[in-house]
């Protein structure tokens, strides 16, 4: 179906529609959001983006961004932030709709110290001594003279099952090799004083094998791109409600984690290379692991040499598909449970997503009493959350489980031109916009206020009573007693104003820790 006939039969439904996926995940990032993850930082996965690059000429092109590591201080020297190199990071993508992976991008990494392993050092009175810093003078180049430790990185990609699937090796398409350079963290504009060119020579063109065009990888820091208000949210949504209810006000709260970086593990691949037969729609999510046994080294060496003894199978402590699911939907006691799951296994988690408890602690905290809605099992939040939206991007032969979904053949919109609320945002404005969340997810893309909308029953309004939206007889309205504003619920905070690149791999320049 082309695109124009595509959103002529979806113009009656899509406002609704692009409610139901979003509407389980809310209120913030997923940084911190189970027990275990919250020691163990290098692992946990904060945002998954997957679009259609907008990018001018890449337009045929997909692009997957997988973060790490939240809340970076950009200060927070002198080790910074470089990826563990006992964990394995992952970026899983179904593409024929059974919720199991098909295609597994495999990133590890290898920390390494200059000078043979002995590290930089300098003369003190008649002796050669290690320095302390990670660098000990300007940097400007991959493989810089004067950094003290180079991160380097390898990708595998497995075809079929993570573990016992077909592995195949992703390689410079320039030289050949199967060892990528990691840049430096943004220290600060002495020590780097170019960061943006610095950083641009770590994009790489690679070779993905049985592809017939390279794609893009750049693996850095990256700035912060999710923007909220996280001590306002968790304060159980510390505003007046005069203020989340007016579209006015977007804006009025500061982005808190605007000046935060993360680590960013970004790939560009050729559309035709991810997709399978006939099937346009590709499901993806991230994870990350680490080994079983974790055994402290009582006498470690000198040098970069591991200080722990890791060993045993892979275990999965990460788990990223929408965004927000752990933080806001799955409880307390299965948050630990949840990041170790796999899609196919998602029906342990369903009635969170059925009669999720999200709407009753926000009818508690705004106060609205009597507001949250009552349809449960909430089938307007199970149908299309679980399988993707009908004639948007679910799966010809779907398996209901969490991920994020996109459909490959929606043309991608310019940045300029995108509306921060994707999908539901131009379908109320008289819009085409079918290329953002929840069809994918952009960097612009606000999931915060579109999930806002949702979660007080925005889709069950949309439906009405008389079932236009096939979402059954239990979506009945009861909503929020806000009448027609609850379409313009937001936190007050504006992800359109969160400064991005129009080209790969989107996410800005990250905050240096001096100017």
């Amino acid at each position: 179906m082309n695109r124009i006939a595509l959103i002529g039969r979806l113009a009656p439904i899509a406002a609704a529609a692009a409610l139901a996926a979003t509407t389980l995940p809310a209120l913030a990032s997923s940084h911190r959001e189970a027990p275990f993850i919250t020691g163990a930082p290098k692992v946990d996965g904060t945002d998954f983006y997957m679009f259609r690059s907008y990018e001018t000429g890449r337009s045929n092109y997909v692009t997957l961004i997988a973060n790490y590591q939240p809340l970076q201080a950009p200060y927070g020297g002198p080790n910074y932030f470089n990826l563990d190199q006992n964990a394995l990071y992952e970026i899983h993508l179904d593409n024929n709709g059974d919720a199991k992976e098909d295609l597994t991008f495999q990133f590890r990494f290898t920390n390494t110290l200059a000078n043979g392993g002995r590290g930089l050092e300098l003369p003190a009175g008649k002796k050669n001594v290690a320095i302390p810093l990670i660098q000990a003078g300007p940097v400007a180049n991959v493989a810089d003279a004067n950094l003290n430790v180079a991160q380097t990185y390898s990708v595998i990609m497995m075809k079929g099952d993570r573990r016992r699937g077909e592995p195949w090796t992703i390689t410079n398409a320039d030289n050949g090799s199967a060892t990528f350079d990691k840049p430096a963290d943004n220290i600060g504009t002495k020590t780097i004083p170019d960061y943006p060119g610095y950083a641009a020579k770590h994009i790489y063109n690679i070779n993905i094998p049985n592809c017939s065009a390279p794609g893009k990888m750049f693996v850095g820091q990256r700035a912060e791109g999710f923007a909220v208000n996280l001590g306002v949210v968790f304060d159980l949504v510390h505003a007046p409600i005069e203020v989340i209810t007016d579209p006015t006000k977007i804006g009025l709260f500061p982005n808190t984690i605007a000046d935060s970086n993360v680590t960013t593990l970004a790939l560009e691949i050729p559309i035709s290379c991810l997709t399978q037969g006939s099937e346009p729609v590709i499901g993806g999510w991230t994870t990350a692991s680490v080994r079983q046994t974790h055994n402290i080294d009582a006498t470690p060496k000198s040098g970069l040499n591991k200080v722990d003894k890791d060993a045993g199978d892979w275990v999965q402590v990460s788990r990223l598909g929408m965004p927000l699911v752990n933080e806001v939907v799955i409880g307390l006691k299965d948050k630990d449970k949840f990041n170790a799951s796999q899609p196919a296994g998602d029906g342990q988690f369903l009635t969170y997503v059925s009669n999720p408890t999200l709407p009753k602690l926000l009818e508690i905290a705004l106060p609205l009493p009597n507001s949250a809605p009552t349809n449960y099992p909430r089938s307007d939040l199970t149908t299309t959350f679980l399988t993707g939206l009908p004639g948007v991007n679910q799966p010809m032969n779907v398996v209901a489980s969490e991920m994020l979904r996109l459909n490959t053949s929606i043309m991608p919109v310019p940045y300029a031109q995108q509306n921060r609320l994707g999908v539901l945002g131009n379908i109320l404005a008289g819009g085409t916009d079918l290329a953002g969340y929840p069809n994918g997810r952009r960097p612009k893309d606000d999931v915060v206020d579109i999930s806002l909308v949702a979660m007080m029953g925005g889709l069950c309004m949309a439906n009405g009573n008389t079932n236009a939206l096939g979402l059954g007889e239990k979506c009945k309205p009861k909503y929020v007693p806000l009448g027609t504003t609850s379409y313009n619920l937001h936190d007050a905070v504006d992800q359109a104003a969160t400064p991005f690149l129009s080209t790969f791999p989107y996410l800005n320049t990250p905050t240096p820790g001096a100017q």
